[in-house]
């Protein structure tokens, strides 16, 4: 199959395509509107429906309304925008309904800017809206990675009935590098039994619903969602390990930072220091058991984690390491971006305390 050069936004939007989305409602922001745009021009082609809400609070309930259906649908945003939707994305998550959510990032808080951040993280992987409840949230770092993690997310949706976010920031978003359409792997999808299409008088009409007026049900369905969440964490963990088997120390990022990662620890290797990183692909459910195999490991000194946020993951990263080992943190918020040269001299400064 051909690579094709296309900016990361495009590239979401023609991966969403690609794996069956007819339908998406959404708002403009910045720096994420390529989507948007994408599919307001490809979707009426090919029979689908892009319409463009009066708020990101509508298109999250016309998103709700949707998936009620079972069709495939998404809907995409920046931090703010992100923020208006999330009483509706916890409806969809308490009614247990497959949707994909993308988020590109930007700096805040507030308004903020228009430049790349990380700082959503704990809005995405911590609930973000009210209750118990849990996104399945993937963090892709390359365009390719947020081609095909874009198609596997409505699958994965399917699988488990629940929303499924895809992390990015400006960067990602904006950047253009080659990618390639392939399908994902072929899964088992279950049949949407649960779907309200229409009975036509020959079975019980199916009901879409969160609200549960007796604390025991509600209690009950919480605890069987939670059940969902365990298999989804035993099944659906994701990462990658890069040079960390004689590493003295282990930087975890994710994302954009983790490809200036990549390049720091072979300017590290020059300076003769060992440098590994562990990248979580999936930041929810969050991949604890690398984090601690090293943890245990007597060549890993110390961890370092790079964000470009005030330092969000890095309270996962403590919780995996489980005080066996130092834990720093470097990052840049606002919309700077970590340089390779910053990040290296944050390097030497722990290898030189250690």
């Amino acid at each position: 199959m051909e690579k094709v050069l296309m900016k990361g936004n495009e590239a979401i939007a023609e991966a969403a395509i690609q794996a069956g989305c007819n339908y998406f409602f959404g708002y403009p922001i910045t720096p994420q509107n390529e989507i948007p745009a994408y599919m307001a021009k490809k979707l009426p082609k090919i029979g689908g429906v892009f319409l463009q809400a009066e708020s990101e609070v509508s298109a999250i309930n016309m998103v709700y309304g949707a998936a009620g259906t079972g069709a495939r649908v998404m809907t995409s945003s920046s931090s703010p925008g992100i923020s208006l939707k999330q009483e509706g994305i916890s409806y969809i998550a308490g009614a247990a309904l497959p949707c994909v959510i993308v988020n590109i990032v930007r700096g805040g808080p507030g308004l903020g800017g228009i430049q790349p951040a990380q700082s959503d993280y704990f809005q995405s992987v911590k609930g973000g809206g009210h209750g118990d409840y849990h996104l399945i949230v993937y963090a892709p770092s390359t365009l390719q990675e947020m081609v095909s993690l874009t198609m596997e997310a409505f699958d994965v949706a399917d699988i488990y009935r629940n929303p499924v976010m895809i992390l990015g920031d400006g960067m990602l978003g904006q950047m253009m590098e080659p990618v390639e359409f392939t399908k994902p792997p072929k899964r088992e999808l279950p049949e949407k039994t649960w779907a309200t299409t229409g009975c036509d008088g020959s079975r019980k009409p199916n009901v879409i619903n969160s609200l549960y007026i007796d604390p025991e049900e509600l209690e009950r369905e919480v605890n069987k969602t939670y059940k969902k969440y365990e298999l989804i964490k035993e099944r659906e963990t994701r990462y990658e390990e890069y040079n960390c088997e004689e590493a003295d120390i282990i930087v975890v990022a994710y994302g954009t930072t983790a490809r200036i990662v990549k390049s720091v620890i072979e300017m590290a290797r020059e300076k003769g220091i060992n440098v590994g990183l562990i990248r979580p692909i999936t930041i929810w459910p969050f991949p604890y058991a690398p984090i601690d195999k090293y943890a245990n490991k007597k060549h890993v000194k110390s961890f370092l984690t790079v964000e470009m946020s005030m330092g969000q993951m890095v309270e996962d990263v403590r919780l995996g390491v489980n005080g066996k080992k130092d834990v720093k943190f470097y990052g840049r918020t606002g919309g700077m971006v970590p340089t390779p040269d910053g990040i290296l001299a944050e390097i030497i400064k722990y290898v030189e305390e250690v």
